[in-house]
């Protein structure tokens, strides 16, 4: 990812923390914590962690988070990539969601994505699903036509909007719509 994508998508983050009231000589000192929670819908798994501590990224919710999303058909896991989170967590604030992130599909095998694509037309031969930096979800208590809305408007990744399954796709791809 670029320089420019990620300075934007750290203000993207950050922006909505401005307006904390914090008195102004420590506004600077301030670190918040980046925490997510997913509802898988395929295993009925929940996860809640703080993925980020306000200065680095914690290992041990992140592997959490990588089990959470693996490839439910499969078993395979693979690293999710952190600006994905990132994004999750920037659109939440966004939103002003409050809500779990419904997670249909993150993570997929090279093996998965092919049986998709012999069923479907919609999915990609390079999905950045299979390298850990795509997700598909609902926020509760967000309209998923707002999620997209602030999806295009973050402009940190690729955003699909599947009206009829009512998801967003997400991606830590170059930036496009569909």
């Amino acid at each position: 990812m670029d320089r420019n994508r990620r300075l934007l998508l750290k203000s993207a983050i950050l922006a909505p923390l401005a307006a904390l009231p914090v008195p102004q000589q420590s506004r600077a000192a301030v670190r918040v914590a980046r925490k997510l929670s997913f509802y898988h819908t395929h295993t009925g798994e929940k996860l809640s962690v703080v993925y980020h501590d306000g200065s680095r990224y914690l290992a041990e919710p992140l592997s959490d988070i990588d089990h959470c999303l693996r490839d439910f058909r499969t078993g395979d896991i693979t690293t999710i990539d952190p600006l994905l989170l990132d994004q999750l967590y920037a659109l939440r604030q966004i939103t002003g969601g409050r809500g779990v992130y419904e997670v249909i599909s993150a993570y997929r095998s090279p093996h998965t994505n092919d049986m998709l694509r012999s069923k479907s037309s919609g999915v990609a031969k390079k999905s950045l699903h299979m390298q850990g930096r795509a997700v598909d979800v609902r926020l509760t208590g967000v309209d998923c036509g707002k999620l997209r809305k602030a999806a295009i408007a973050l402009q940190s990744g690729g955003v699909g909007f599947y009206r009829k399954s009512d998801f967003v796709h997400l991606d830590t791809g170059d930036f496009r719509t569909w």
